[in-house]
């Protein structure tokens, strides 16, 4: 939870350093564009567009793991401008993926632009619709074992439409509870194993009106998604912070269980950088 001197400290524009982006611009409102400046996203012909957004400290970690302190907050400072660009893009997607492992380390989170800069949550509706977006973007659970609990704000306050992806075992221990109204249960055919991000993106494609789709994490999650080449943008708040690692510890970088170099590199494309007070955006095509 951030303090609330946090929560009111002022906004400042980010500058930008490079901006080499196409496609179409978001309209935004007016503050957020003096805040953000120009943000575009390509307009797929076919297909989702699939974007991911963190933030990683200089040698790579992503959260410390540490009860308490395992989110984003402690990897930004607590940045304001961070949590502006991470309500920009929840705004922009019509859905948003996040794992079990993600819900568990932050349980009364709603995947909305108002739960994470309330500051801006005016300027998000604004931005939404001006999109013609009907609802807020769908929130999406990737349980495979389906352990996750039904009366979470995410599932149970009616404020968003939530989708947990599950295997049929999963799905049937999630029957277990009373399922709220606007959760769908969506078991993939099997009953039990790892969930593929293309399994995952059929499901969504089908459930949503639009196209763009933001994974927020865990690590795990997008090294999946990595792996399969089914990351079109990383968006990647740059922290100055060192957090260090001991050897064997459970601090995670950007992507976890998946490797890629040196026999299946993975390189990205810097399309977009800009400067903030103290962190540095920045943005990858793939």
């Amino acid at each position: 939870m951030l303090s609330n001197k946090r929560r009111s400290a002022p906004f400042a524009a980010l500058g930008t350093l490079l901006e080499a982006t196409h496609g179409r611009g978001l309209p935004l409102p007016p503050t957020l564009s003096r805040l953000y400046g120009a943000f575009r996203l390509p307009v797929p012909r076919s297909g989702l567009l699939v974007f991911s957004n963190f933030v990683s400290t200089l040698d790579g970690v992503v959260s410390l793991q540490v009860k308490g302190h395992s989110g984003g907050g402690d990897i930004s400072g607590f940045s304001g401008q961070d949590r502006m660009v991470m309500g920009l893009l929840r705004a922009a997607a019509d859905a948003v993926i996040v794992g079990s492992g993600t819900l568990a380390a932050d349980p009364k989170h709603l995947w909305t632009p108002q739960a994470i800069c309330p500051e801006l949550g005016d300027d998000y509706r604004r931005m939404a619709d001006a999109m013609a977006k009907p609802r807020a973007a769908l929130n999406v659970i990737v349980s495979a074992g389906g352990s996750v609990n039904l009366r979470l704000p995410v599932f149970a306050s009616g404020k968003v439409a939530a989708m947990i992806i599950t295997t049929m075992r999963g799905a049937k221990r999630l029957r277990r509870q009373r399922v709220p109204d606007a959760v769908d249960i969506h078991a993939i055919g099997r009953r039990s194993g790892d969930i593929s991000a293309a399994e995952i993106l059929r499901a969504v494609g089908r459930a949503i009106r639009g196209k763009r789709v933001l994974v927020e994490g865990g690590p795990r999650l997008l090294a999946t998604f990595y792996k399969e080449r089914l990351i079109d943008e990383q968006f990647l708040s740059l922290a100055p912070q060192l957090a260090g690692r001991e050897i064997g510890d459970a601090r995670m970088g950007l992507v976890m269980g998946k490797t890629f170099a040196p026999r299946d590199p993975l390189w990205g494309r810097l399309t977009d950088a800009r400067q903030g007070s103290r962190l540095l955006f920045l943005r990858y095509s793939f």
